[in-house]
């Protein structure tokens, strides 16, 4: 079986679940040897006083300096030190060294225990015993030989920290979390980012960009696998819409042909024949295919690579003479359009695709409104809203959302009379969703349509 290497996803895993159960075990365990309950060096200047009390124990017994304490026997001179510092907290102890306890006192239980882990005067230690901590060995050298001193005191201070962890599960299972969790949020960043980016990369597709995303082709070797046959799966799908772009073009072009010959064809017999009812029809369908036509490649190249031509625009610059231009438009045709002041707002886009987008759906304002167009730019939380309403005949409630499909049209005869192709607002669509906005429809308070545009806003 290979051994999983670390740049695969699961090797990892695997690396980093391991490394945050070392850090976890070497954390416990250093907690423990942190317990004064273990043997542990005693600090500078209580060991420092301890072998300044050892040293006065040695002279004391070896150079007696009253004659009462010279008559006493080596045993009665290790009871009189003993008794006479003897208190509730401190005390010191005497033992040979071979363990064996010289006037025993109380907490001896505790110190035949601390004998078996410490017996080196070398390095003397300490360890708590409840709330007694006991210290040593520290050698005392005395006319009968060497003996051993040892010292007891009471701990007054609150349980040391360790101690409640240590004695407390929950704690320690808390102080276990806290220390894994920066591992664990680790682990999972390293996991979710390349999704996260392939996600992204998705949703940008989705939204009409066709671009290959190098940064997908990096990170875990699964993630990097999936990136590479995403982005050949990018790649696939821009050739084959650019194929259907091409095959739209040359379908046009041959389309287009015939039909100015046969306009040709209808002028030239009205002009011989005289203008009847029947040729008029025959070149106002003619002119009508040619304008669907030029719609529908219109559309088609709008969903094809239109957003390699993006720049960053201000909606002042961008919308300002198209709406001018739309008001003289309407004022022809004894119409108001009315719109608020236009803003220096920041948006990136094509300029081209979002003064269509506009455009497109004012002048079906101006074209079946009564009398009246009202527009309304506003911002909100780096998002513009544009809202368009008419006065005039509006939608039914249940083709709210259908006139946005190529080719739908309300009512047939209403768009045959004016000219309509069922493509406008299809357009519209599709260039808002490039620029990720949104676009809705519903029946406006003016008694028509509403056509609600949203779309984000520069940072």
């Amino acid at each position: 079986m290979k051994f999983p290497g670390i740049t695969s996803l699961y090797g990892r895993i695997f690396a980093i679940f391991w490394f945050t159960l070392f850090v976890v075990v070497v954390t416990i365990v250093l907690l423990f040897q942190l317990d004064p309950r273990t043997g542990q060096a005693i600090p500078e200047p209580h060991l420092k006083r301890l072998e300044s009390t050892a040293t006065n124990v040695s002279q004391a017994l070896t150079y007696p300096r009253h004659d009462n304490f010279k008559r006493l026997s080596f045993d009665q001179k290790i009871r009189r030190l003993t008794k006479r510092r003897d208190s509730h907290d401190d005390q010191i102890y005497f033992t040979t060294i071979d363990g064996d306890i010289i006037a025993p006192q109380k907490h001896t239980k505790a110190l035949r225990n601390f004998i078996t882990v410490s017996d080196n005067p070398a390095s003397p230690k300490q360890r708590l015993y409840g709330r007694w901590m006991i210290a040593g060995p520290f050698a005392v050298n005395t006319p009968n030989g060497d003996i051993y001193m040892y010292n007891g005191t009471v701990w007054r201070g609150a349980p040391p920290f360790i101690i409640q962890i240590l004695d407390k599960p929950f704690k320690l299972l808390l102080v276990t979390m806290l220390v894994s969790t920066p591992f664990l949020l680790w682990l999972a960043w390293a996991v979710t980012r390349p999704a996260r980016q392939l996600q992204d990369a998705a949703e940008r597709v989705a939204q009409g960009e066709f671009t290959a995303d190098p940064n997908l082709e990096t990170g875990p070797r699964e993630f990097k696998q999936a990136g590479a046959s995403f982005n050949q799966m990018v790649g696939a799908l821009n050739t084959m819409i650019s194929g259907q772009q091409r095959l739209l073009s040359d379908i046009s072009h041959e389309l287009r042909s015939p039909l100015t010959r046969l306009r040709m064809a209808t002028a030239l017999a009205q002009r011989k024949q005289g203008s009847s009812k029947e040729l008029s029809r025959i070149d106002t369908e003619a002119e009508r295919l040619e304008t669907m036509i030029g719609e529908l490649l219109e559309l088609s190249r709008m969903q094809v690579n239109s957003h390699q031509q993006n720049e960053q625009l201000d909606c002042h610059t961008l919308w300002y003479e198209m709406l001018e231009d739309a008001k003289f438009e309407a004022e022809q045709c004894h119409k108001t359009l009315r719109y608020n002041t236009l803003q220096d707002w920041s948006i990136t886009g094509n300029p081209n695709l979002l003064i269509s987008a506009l455009e497109n759906v004012i002048r079906n304002a101006i074209k079946y409104g009564n009398d009246v167009i009202e527009l309304n730019f506003s911002v909100q939380q780096h998002l513009l809203t544009i809202t368009i309403d008419d006065n005039g005949e509006g939608v039914p409630e249940a083709e709210l959302d259908d006139i946005f499909r190529p080719f739908y049209r309300v009512s047939t005869a209403r768009d045959r009379d004016s000219g309509g192709t069922g493509l406008g607002l299809a357009i519209t669509e599709s260039a808002i969703r490039q620029h990720r906005g949104t676009i809705e429809a519903k029946q406006s308070s003016l008694g028509g349509l509403n056509i609600t545009i949203t779309l984000p806003l520069c940072r």
